[in-house]
């Protein structure tokens, strides 16, 4: 099965941190699945595709098209495993401010529920997708 996620323009680029619990269990289940980790976060009616770059965030309205992403993680600043984890939000409609105010806590719900099963390894092969201008 392949799944194809586009972007609109970039809105907004904020600093956040990401808690070590979320980040630790995240790249676990990452490494479990293999290169790319599908993450269904029911109460919110989101999908997160994980990958070794980034965590995008996709609504069930608009399955296509990329709301949000989480990029740039640096877990090298940390100074121990339990500290949390320095990234960029990314966002790409105007909801996703609001969105940011609930995904954090049911992102790492979401990722408690798949730790609690056994996941068959996930394949994929991530395409950066170039942009083409538009004609005038």
């Amino acid at each position: 099965m392949e799944e194809r996620f586009y972007r609109e323009q970039e809105l907004a680029r904020l600093p956040d941190f990401l808690p070590a619990a979320t980040y630790n269990l995240a790249h676990t289940l990452l490494a479990r699945a293999g290169e790319c980790l599908f993450v269904p976060i029911r109460s919110m009616q989101y999908m997160a595709v994980l990958d070794a770059d980034e965590f995008i965030f996709v609504d069930s309205q608009n399955k296509a098209w990329i709301e949000l992403a989480w990029q740039h993680f640096r877990p090298q600043a940390r100074s121990a495993l339990d500290e949390r984890v320095p990234f960029e939000q990314v966002h790409y409609a105007p909801q996703a401010a609001v969105t940011m105010k609930r995904l954090p806590g049911e992102f790492h719900r979401a990722l408690q529920m798949l730790a609690e099963r056994d996941l068959p390894r996930q394949d994929a092969n991530v395409l950066p997708l170039v942009r083409r201008p538009q004609p005038e």
